[in-house]
């Protein structure tokens, strides 16, 4: 069965590039394009992982990942935040909120893929 991973921003472009990429590497990605419809999407549904934005209109994605492991069913899913933030102190926020990790936009294909692999890889161990 295929790992499910849920994208969240408000870019349909880059939605899409995330999809892509994600899809051709053999894993089924839904997509969201801001927090309150990420949020009702993971309160109807099981999913293995979450690639969040942080600067989106309506909820930002640090609160997004507040609300997230406030829920138990997914209290462990792990959150990749992927933005063009790079201020530290937002990045601690996002750590101390319950981020998983931590890539900057524009990335590179083959680093997304293997940052999602390793995850899944040391959930498994």
């Amino acid at each position: 069965m295929k790992r499910k991973v849920l994208t969240v921003d408000d870019a349909s472009t880059m939605r899409k590039m995330i999809s892509l990429t994600l899809k051709a590497a053999g894993y089924e990605v839904l997509e969201a394009n801001d927090g309150p419809e990420a949020l009702d999407m993971i309160s109807k549904m099981d999913i293995d992982m979450m690639i969040l934005d942080v600067n989106m209109p309506k909820m930002n994605g640090i609160e997004v990942v507040k609300r997230v492991r406030r829920n138990d069913r997914h209290i462990k899913t792990p959150i990749i935040m992927l933005t063009t933030e790079t201020e530290e102190t937002i990045r601690n926020e996002a750590k101390i909120a319950g981020a998983t990790g931590w890539i900057n936009k524009p990335f590179q294909q083959d680093h997304l893929v293997g940052a999602v692999g390793k995850v899944f890889s040391m959930m498994a161990a």
